[in-house]
């Protein structure tokens, strides 16, 4: 199981990431015990506090000639991490 899939990189988290916090897509079934050791191990650095928010998809409709089709964009979760103080994540070296 992969517990880290993406970062995220969005306006307002690239704000926190001045405040010493990162955002990643994890796994839906990741814990937070466990995303701390995934980002400590990927990135090495200290993780300080992890907090986790789940998202359920939009539901999403698109009309053509034939029918409309329904459908649901996928779920995912959210884990907003806290480093330690002097702590640095680089996550645009690798772009």
């Amino acid at each position: 199981m992969q517990i880290l899939k993406s970062p995220l990189i969005t306006e307002k988290v690239s704000e926190l990431n001045e405040k010493g916090v990162y955002g990643f897509v994890v796994d839906r079934n990741a814990n937070k015990i466990q995303i701390k050791k995934a980002v400590e191990e990927v990135y090495g650095v200290t993780v300080d506090k992890v907090r986790t928010m789940n998202y359920e998809g939009k539901e999403k409709t698109r009309y053509t000639k034939a029918r409309v089709i329904s459908g649901r964009k996928p779920s995912f979760k959210k884990a907003l991490v806290t480093l330690q103080e002097g702590d640095v994540i680089d996550l645009y070296e690798n772009l």
